[in-house]
């Protein structure tokens, strides 16, 4: 695994020592800590650490609720660190967006599998949300199409293809993309 910058939330020093030695004795930088949800936000907000390690019983800012607002704001990867591993806990940090969860006391042996796992998921997250958006922009550039060679069939009694040929023609003398001339020519259509 390549060296992390790293934010960490516990208001135990002692587990937010013993968490940073791991992580840097492996290669990684701690750029931030945090004893509270609250600062954990900001500290995330500020220095876009590539992971947020967080407790989740902390004063001021449960860190469910911090890991919320990190997912939420596509800032970082959430690992959860808790003594607590009762089903209703983990349903809460799964619907929060927490891609990985580790039972204290932290081990190495777990530790590291648990960021690998956290930062991969992650990842592929980011990987779906942009091919969901390409899919997405693609559908509507066919249904803007769609519509702009239905008028021009409409207006000038072409078939679908030479309706289509026509805005290929246009948009290559025009020098402009095929969706542009679809849109110019549904615009004059509901003028």
């Amino acid at each position: 695994m390549k060296a992390l910058k790293i934010v960490i939330a516990d208001n135990e020093s002692v587990i937010r020592m013993d968490v940073r030695e791991m992580l840097e004795e492996a290669g990684h930088e701690v750029v931030g800590e945090a004893v509270n949800g609250i600062k954990a936000v900001e500290l995330a907000r500020k220095l876009k650490p590539d992971l947020c390690i967080l407790d989740i019983k902390m004063p001021e800012m449960d860190g469910i609720t911090a890991a919320k607002l990190i997912t939420e704001e596509k800032i970082a990867p959430v690992l959860l660190l808790t003594a607590f591993s009762q089903s209703d806990m983990v349903k809460r940090a799964t619907d929060a967006g927490v891609l990985a969860y580790l039972v204290k006391p932290v081990q190495e042996s777990n530790l590291f599998p648990a960021m690998e796992v956290a930062i991969s998921r992650y990842q592929e997250m980011h990987q779906l949300e942009d091919e969901l958006f390409k899919v997405k922009d693609t559908l509507a550039m066919r249904k803007t199409l769609d519509r702009a060679k239905g008028i021009l069939m409409d207006a000038h009694g072409l078939t679908e293809s030479e309706a289509f040929r026509r805005i290929q023609q246009y948009s290559m003398a025009k020098r402009k993309t095929i969706k542009e001339v679809a849109e110019a020519i549904i615009r004059a259509a509901t003028k």
